[in-house]
């Protein structure tokens, strides 16, 4: 049966989600060098990111109130100074697509590992006081007002920092990734997930599931 989750209504947001299944657990595959290949920021990739992409990653992340700098500056920035750095994280095959795809769009993406969620998934503004840890070492962040994947549990991942109690690990044989994209840039959305699911195709013993997204009854 197909993931479904509830998209509540939102002035800009579009939303790219697919699901990837393993034939092994995450920490017996190598992430394949057509991945890596796009940890170099000057990499040609089939889409690339920009000054506008950028602004409007902020502006959809504003749209309800949430400030999106410094710590909690939208994922795809994080990714490209550490590329610029020379400090790109390589962490899993599911996660270094994931990156390589955010990097080039600059559109910020998440990947949980599927077996970790608790109940239904819902997209929607986080309310006013939503914190959860998103590192081993119990960090938090505030995210409220942020846009934001919520299973029963809580939130498990935002355009800035996804949640460590789902985050994937060695054992992950399901992870679901989904793509924080704008109306104010068209068709990107669209063309960084195709991109990111031709990717995820390149990894052994990998296989791609369509996810149903729905509108949340208010």
């Amino acid at each position: 049966m197909s993931l479904t989750i509830a998209i509540a209504a939102h002035p800009h947001l579009e939303v790219g989600a697919f699901v990837t299944r393993f034939a092994r657990p995450l920490g017996e595959i190598a992430t394949p060098e057509a991945v890596t290949a796009f940890f170099d920021p000057h990499a040609k990739a089939p889409i690339c990111s920009s000054d506008t992409v950028r602004t409007e990653v902020r502006n959809l992340l504003r749209a309800a109130g949430f400030k999106p700098s410094g710590r909690s500056k939208p994922a795809s920035e994080y990714l490209h100074a550490a590329a610029l750095e020379g400090r790109f994280p390589q962490i899993n095959a599911a996660v270094d697509a994931c990156n390589a795809v955010s990097l080039c769009s600059g559109l910020p993406i998440s990947v949980v590992d599927v077996d970790k969620l608790a109940g239904e998934l819902v997209v929607a503004v986080a309310a006013a006081g939503t914190q959860y840890a998103f590192n081993p070492s119990g960090q938090v962040i505030d995210a409220s007002h942020l846009v934001a994947l919520c299973d029963r549990e809580g939130v498990t991942g935002t355009p800035v920092k996804d949640a460590q109690r789902t985050k994937t690990g060695e054992q992950t044989r399901a992870a679901l990734s989904l793509v924080w994209g704008t109306n104010a840039l068209p068709g990107r959305t669209h063309k960084a997930t195709a991109w990111y699911r031709e990717l995820v195709a390149m990894i052994p013993g990998a296989s791609v599931e369509d996810v149903v997204l729905t509108a949340r009854s208010s």
